[in-house]
């Protein structure tokens, strides 16, 4: 394996618990624990349990849930701790206050919904700290929900401030993480409080998602990578990480005008970042050097204007005053082969700018040439999960990650700070 993805290497305890009780390819010098092995190892009727989840559900222009997958993806890890008779702290952010509080963010929103999947009321504390928390858990039975305020109404949890991770420990006995989606940061939530607390695991969606994201550090070959998004220094990191990985790269979105730009192909007026095009020729120059094939568009869904009532049309060169807002059919259909003759295929980000109908055929198009693929397929990132959603392929995707931001930084062999916080003995003796 490159030295660049060593921090997830294979780590073989020596253990007598069976192999669902450990979690696998991406521990660090301690097996992780998972849920089912603290469910085995330790009695958690009574003890109050903190988890952070990500909550942080998209919210439609009236302030309602538009899409409750996350809600949904907490379920089975909230349902293990229920029937245990733990006495659940549950705890995430939603949008972005900046440390201020925002009524349109309060997560009392995701409480009701939340409630519908139990037959017991899940309460809600109206603060993550102080008075209001601590008199919301004291006043939990076993088998209960308490879902704390917004972490993020304080600028603390971002900023990872030593004093509110202690004070977000002081409410719990035990940790459990299953925020796949903010693993990324180190927040107060997601690494701080850890150490402050004598038991920690993994919950079953952190689990299932580095699991599902180890098959791209060593996968079955050919090996197909898809990106998009507007900016080249956006996924430099990653884009580098797999042109030494991959077998091919498909590269989308405006980030795509940036390489061909380096090739000194017209661009017409697409966005092109200039501080990056040696970057996009070393890049270019690299696949070469390695055998990677990357790809670039060939033919351009352009106009003058991005709006909803734009007029489009399909060019192989771009002329000037027009700009690429999607790949044309030709490009989509290259990759899409691409995707019909791998073993693996890892997505992320949109080839066009698809939130608009004439700009969405591109990023449709992946989408189902990826679904129809018989290839274990790993999609991540909001637009690339929108888009399959859009086109009702999401359950021929073999695994739909949460987190997009997490992802990127997991396959580029980059430490999640909210999974090396749970690489630690728990000081009552449990792995």
């Amino acid at each position: 394996m490159l030295a660049l993805f060593r921090p997830f290497s294979l780590f073989f305890a020596t253990d007598s618990r069976s192999s669902d009780e450990l979690l696998h390819p991406w521990r660090f010098d301690l097996p992780i624990q998972s849920i089912e092995a603290l469910l085995a190892n330790c009695e958690l009727a009574g003890r109050r349990v903190f988890v952070r989840a990500d909550l942080n559900v998209p919210l439609d222009g009236n302030g309602k849930i538009s899409d409750d997958s996350r809600i949904r993806a907490s379920l089975p890890t909230l349902n293990l701790l229920v029937e245990a008779g733990a006495k659940v702290i549950l705890a995430s952010h939603l949008g972005r206050p900046k440390g201020e509080r925002n009524s349109a963010l309060s997560l009392c929103i995701v409480a009701e919904a939340l409630g519908s999947h139990f037959e017991t009321k899940v309460h809600f504390a109206p603060d993550c700290v102080g008075v209001p928390a601590k008199e919301a858990v004291d006043s939990l039975a076993n088998g209960e929900i308490l879902l704390l305020e917004n972490l993020r109404f304080h600028k603390a949890e971002t900023e990872n401030d030593p004093q509110f991770a202690a004070a977000l420990a002081s409410l719990a006995d035990v940790y459990v993480n299953d925020a796949f989606g903010t693993a990324h940061r180190a927040h107060a939530s997601t690494a701080g409080m850890v150490a402050h607390v004598g038991i920690a695991a993994a919950g079953q969606l952190l689990t299932k998602e580095l699991d599902a994201l180890t098959s791209a550090l060593e996968p079955e070959r050919p090996f197909v990578c898809f990106l998009g998004g507007a900016k080249v220094s956006d996924k430099l990191g990653v884009l580098e990480a797999l042109i030494e990985r991959a077998d091919t790269v498909g590269v989308g979105g405006a980030m795509a005008y940036t390489f061909l730009s380096a090739q000194g192909q017209s661009t017409g007026s697409s966005l092109v970042e200039p501080d990056r095009l040696a970057d996009a020729k070393r890049m270019i120059a690299r696949a070469a050097e390695r055998g990677c094939e990357l790809l670039l568009p060939t033919d351009h869904v352009v106009s003058d204007r991005l709006a909803e009532d734009a007029v489009a049309q399909t060019v192989e060169i771009i002329p000037d005053g027009l700009m690429g807002l999607d790949i044309g059919p030709g490009t989509a259909a290259r990759y899409a082969q691409a995707a019909a003759g791998a073993a693996t295929i890892l997505w992320n980000g949109p080839m066009g700018v698809f939130e608009i109908d004439a700009f969405a055929t591109g990023t449709e198009a992946v989408a189902e040439a990826v679904a129809a693929s018989s290839a274990g397929s790993i999609v991540g990132g909001g637009d690339s999960l929108a888009a399959v959603n859009k086109v009702g392929v999401g359950d021929r995707i073999s695994h739909l990650s949460t987190g997009g931001g997490a992802s990127l930084e997991f396959v580029q062999g980059l430490t999640l700070p909210g999974v090396a916080a749970l690489d630690r003995p728990n000081r009552d003796g449990s792995a």
